[in-house]
């Protein structure tokens, strides 16, 4: 089992950044799928971004041009930078690995998950 540890997560005003890190405990995932997904209360949960094996990464749409995903596979971890933050961005943001490829904004797929990080975005 991999265990991964999230952290980063706070209260921000609407319009600032937040960078949250995932620390992978077995380092050769980090070279496999890894993405963060985040869920609110009453909702679902969303693929947010992911980077792929083959180092793509993939946005959802409603974060594209204002989130960063990338690893650092020197420190086995997975960042996301987290820009002009808006209310919608409140959420518990979780961090996820698979070994297989494809499809990693899919949670389905997924079968290692973190606790999770809590970003506040007040307006």
């Amino acid at each position: 089992q991999v265990q991964l540890v999230e952290s980063g997560g706070g209260s921000v005003q609407a319009g600032g950044s937040l960078t949250l890190s995932c620390t992978v405990s077995d380092y050769t995932y980090t070279s496999r799928c890894l993405a963060w997904f985040r869920q609110t209360p009453g909702g679902g949960r969303m693929g947010v971004a992911c980077v792929d094996s083959d180092g793509t990464a993939t946005y959802a749409d409603s974060v594209k041009g204002r989130f960063t995903v990338a690893k650092d596979q020197a420190k086995d971890t997975l960042v996301l930078q987290m820009n002009s933050l808006t209310p919608d961005d409140t959420a518990v943001y979780i961090c996820a690995a698979k070994w297989y490829s494809g499809d990693c904004l899919r949670s389905r797929w997924y079968d290692n998950w973190g606790q999770g990080t809590r970003v506040t975005v007040l307006s």
